[in-house]
């Protein structure tokens, strides 16, 4: 891991979750972490947190990514250093409800793509710039199996992760010249937020969509990204699928009570 070691890595969506655990491992790694979320008290608490643990250096704000004049105008006023981004992890992202697309709520459809494609644009316009002119950087976007097949109600929310796919790909050809590493990490299911956000604060709900299965944790993703990370130079890892065990596509999971 001596290569992270006062690298800068952006993470966007740290507030909990994936982002969270993505925050601890690169620090443990010895890596400077920019942190952004909406939630700036949680991130603020977070980087107290790992500042104190792991001595590394910290610069958290409060970005909502859907706002293109927000990412410009906050990133254009870090200072020169933190501007030089070695990694940027596009992690923000959510689903918000689970309904059949003639009973969608056109404001869920707005959120998630706003969050999810454009969020993931306007970040990655602002970063991708330095890193071509340094010919060095790695852009990891985290995705979904979602973004590989889709399944009953989850029509919007997919959408948007294959075009993180696509997005994914697309941006791999445009900086193939420029010595810059692009992954897409897209688990299935993860006992985060995620359903919480979905089912708009119903537990119970959310509690059921990991009944009966052992899912993935939020470290397990965040260990993947890491492996993305510390590849050799010559080695790109281009799309990594995770899944619990239990699961074996978007709508084929083996449930067991307990």
């Amino acid at each position: 891991m001596n290569e992270l070691r006062n690298k800068i890595v952006f993470i966007t969506g740290a507030s909990a979750g994936i982002g969270e655990a993505c925050a601890n491992l690169f620090a443990e790694a010895g890596a400077n972490l920019i942190l952004a979320a909406r939630r700036i008290d949680k991130v603020n608490k977070l980087s107290d947190k790992i500042r104190r643990k792991y001595k590394v250096k910290i610069k958290a704000f409060k970005l909502d990514v859907r706002n293109n004049d927000e990412v410009t105008g906050t990133l254009d006023s870090l200072e020169e250093e933190w501007k030089q981004v070695d990694i940027l992890v596009n992690n923000a992202g959510l689903a918000r409800g689970f309904d059949k697309i003639y009973e969608g709520k056109i404001e869920h459809w707005n959120e998630m793509i706003d969050t999810n494609i454009k969020g993931l644009l306007f970040v990655t316009r602002w970063v991708l710039p330095h890193m071509v002119k340094r010919k060095s950087g790695h852009v990891i976007n985290i995705g979904s199996i979602a973004g590989h097949e889709t399944y009953p109600s989850g029509n919007v929310y997919a959408a948007t992760k294959f075009a993180v796919n696509a997005l994914s790909k697309s941006i791999r050809m445009d900086v193939l010249d420029k010595g810059i590493k692009v992954s897409s990490v897209d688990p299935g299911l993860v006992e985060t937020e995620f359903s919480l956000v979905r089912f708009s604060g119903d537990n119970n709900r959310a509690k059921s969509v990991y009944y009966g299965l052992d899912p993935l944790t939020a470290n397990d993703v965040a260990e993947t990204v890491l492996f993305c990370a510390t590849r050799p130079h010559h080695v790109n890892i281009n799309e990594i699928i995770l899944t619990p065990l239990a699961q074996v596509s978007a709508v084929h999971v083996h449930r067991t009570t307990k």
